[in-house]
């Protein structure tokens, strides 16, 4: 038997005057009611109420078992409302996990924006470039940035994205400007690291999906670096749009190959899909996916 379901039928038999009365306010039937009685009193082993055909009326021990009965339903119909507040109204930690670039350059704006319309959720952000394990790390939510594989993860998509190839203006005077994707191997180019020291770059262009094999000439696992490099004309870059977008708008970069770009991908939210989606996840990913999609700012 429930213990926990057992001192609730109790209390309210007690409370409600007799079993008729207790099987009412619980929509249960009257043997169901006495049933419980019956094992909540094995289980205890003693006898909690004097019953006869004309009252009913607590023994010692009933009446001590009583006041902790209530205590506890009490506690445990708190609890339950508490969470109930918890999955209505957005409140509590928020643990969010995103890449570094992304997160200093627009979640450090859009957090503070969306904790001034939730002041109730208090947010843990952390950034870092690698794939972290929501679960066993106990993240509530993480943004990433990719074409999603299978996973066990739910993920909403929050904005497109795309990479493209900038460099600064005084680079190109310097260098000249590349006619065909194959000219980058004469150039100077700045990439993200990975394990060799060369990487393919895959564009789609106007005769379809072509590929070249560079050469970094500085490599670096950050965005922002590679920005900072490209602005001083180091060299040619492939950079998210929302990365370079603000300085190709305001002309300190421009784009190098332009029918050239990215096939593209996404900014996703993602969270484990064996967890109840809470208001405070729900509120968090609805408030990106207005504030960056499904045009973001970065691509006016």
């Amino acid at each position: 038997m429930d213990l926990l379901a057992g001192m609730a039928v109790f209390a309210r038999v007690v409370d409600s005057g007799g079993i008729s009365a207790a099987a009412r306010d619980l929509r249960l039937s009257k043997s169901a009611v006495s049933k419980q009685l019956a094992a909540l009193e094995d289980r205890l082993g003693a006898r909690l109420l004097h019953r006869t055909t004309r009252r009913m009326s607590l023994t010692e021990a009933g009446a001590g078992f009583l006041e902790h009965c209530r205590r506890v339903v009490a506690e445990a119909e708190a609890a339950e409302n508490a969470v109930g507040a918890l999955q209505a109204e957005p409140r509590g930690i928020l643990r969010v996990n995103a890449p570094m670039t992304f997160g200093t350059m627009h979640l450090a704006v859009a957090i503070p924006d969306f904790m001034a319309q939730f002041p109730q959720v208090a947010v843990d952000l952390s950034l870092n470039d690698r794939m972290v394990d929501l679960v066993e790390e106990g993240f509530d939510v993480a943004v990433r940035i990719a074409r999603l594989a299978d996973s066990s993860l739910v993920a909403r998509k929050l904005a497109p994205a795309r990479r493209v190839m900038v460099a600064a203006p005084s680079y190109l005077d310097r260098r000249g400007r590349p006619r065909v994707l194959a000219d980058l191997t004469e150039h100077d180019v700045l990439s993200y690291s990975y394990v060799s020291a060369s990487e393919e770059w895959r564009f789609v262009g106007p005769s379809g999906e072509e590929s070249v094999r560079v050469e970094g000439h500085l490599r670096a696992n950050n965005g922002e670096i590679l920005l900072a490099a490209c602005l001083a004309g180091t060299g040619i870059a492939a950079l998210p749009t929302f990365i370079s977008g603000p300085c190709l708008r305001a002309g300190s970069l421009v784009r190098v190959l332009p029918d050239y770009e990215s096939a593209a991908f996404g900014i996703h939210a993602v969270w484990p899909a064996n967890r109840h989606l809470s208001a405070k996840v729900r509120s968090f990913v609805d408030f990106l996916a207005q504030r960056f999609g499904p045009v973001p700012y970065w691509e006016a």
